[in-house]
């Protein structure tokens, strides 16, 4: 089943505590549509600018990536400048160019509109909600955000909410929208918004999956001796949750088997684990199902444990 995403492509200058590099292809979409098209394909809607490299749009078209929908404009590509902490978990934002970015008004081509899953990614609430007006009701929708959003668009996000599926948080973004300190009692908070499921990303310690109908599910993540580059991991998480999910089949209602949801979250883990192993999405380049498989039976043995280990 073929998957849309609506995201912001980027050229980023990412430095860590031990190197920098510069005009590396980042953003949302980017990270998502090159993780998500090992499984599928992927259709794009963004914009760059006329500076955005030829290679990066060749790469896209040899890798199951429909560009319809990615719009070139004149003028500078979006730019983040980033700067990451000794434990790269945390960051400083040292500059932001929106470039064509500030204009961007996404148009969802016909074609694209018969896309079984849409992904939302960590864009403003306003473009998603125009996003959501172009597409058929019916479609399994997963909504991505971040802690702009919600100090600056809340009402905005929160009307997204209410037309989604699934919600993507990291843990101290459900503390924040919420202001509860437990995860469980924020999550508990969110289901308010008629969300199914609530994916809580915990970055190096896994990702936890919610449902509203009991559902709970914690899977660990992949563990990594070294991280590099600790950007758009939780786009890549995207791309492989809804990846998995594009080879498999809902129900009559569309509703997806709790098993399989619980796999998703696990593949999401794995491509997000790739995307750390170098700058940009040069970790998702060279990927093939064999590496992602070969993860998945590591994470099998090293989560398994026996029920009969109860001795009362």
């Amino acid at each position: 089943m073929s998957i849309l995403v609506v995201g912001s492509v980027a050229l980023d200058t990412v430095e860590t505590p031990f190197t920098k590099m510069e005009s590396v292809l980042g953003g949302a979409a980017s990270y998502f549509a090159t993780a998500g098209s090992l499984y599928d394909q992927v259709n794009l809607v963004g914009i760059v600018g006329s500076d955005f490299p030829q290679e990066h749009l060749d790469f896209w078209h040899d890798h199951n990536i429909d560009l319809t929908g990615l719009q070139i404009e004149e003028g500078k590509t979006f730019h983040w400048h980033g700067r990451y902490h000794m434990d790269m978990n945390s960051r400083d934002t040292l500059d932001t160019q929106l470039g064509v970015f500030g204009d961007f008004h996404p148009v969802v081509p016909e074609v694209y509109r018969e896309s079984e899953l849409v992904f939302l990614a960590n864009i403003q609430p306003d473009l998603q909600l125009e996003v959501l007006d172009q597409m058929p009701a019916n479609r399994f929708t997963v909504l991505d955000t971040m802690e702009l959003w919600i100090n600056i668009t809340r009402p905005k996000l929160e009307e997204v909410m209410k037309r989604v599926d699934v919600l993507l948080m990291s843990e101290e973004e459900v503390r924040q929208f919420t202001g509860q300190a437990s995860i469980p009692a924020g999550v508990n908070e969110l289901y308010k918004f008629g969300l199914k499921y609530i994916v809580v990303k915990l970055g190096s310690y896994g990702a936890l999956l919610y449902g509203a109908d009991g559902t709970y599910f914690s899977a660990p993540a992949y563990p990594l001796e070294e991280v590099v580059d600790p950007t758009g991991a939780g786009d890549s998480f995207g791309g492989g949750f809804m990846g998995y999910l594009s080879q498999t089949r809902p129900d009559a209602q569309g509703r997806y088997s709790i098993d399989d949801l619980k796999r998703a979250v696990v593949h999401g883990n794995i491509l997000g684990s790739f995307a750390c192993s170098t700058f940009g999405i040069d970790g998702l380049r060279v990927l093939t199902m064999e590496h992602i498989i070969a993860r998945y039976r590591d994470l099998v043995r090293y989560s398994h444990f026996e029920p009969n280990g109860i001795t009362r």
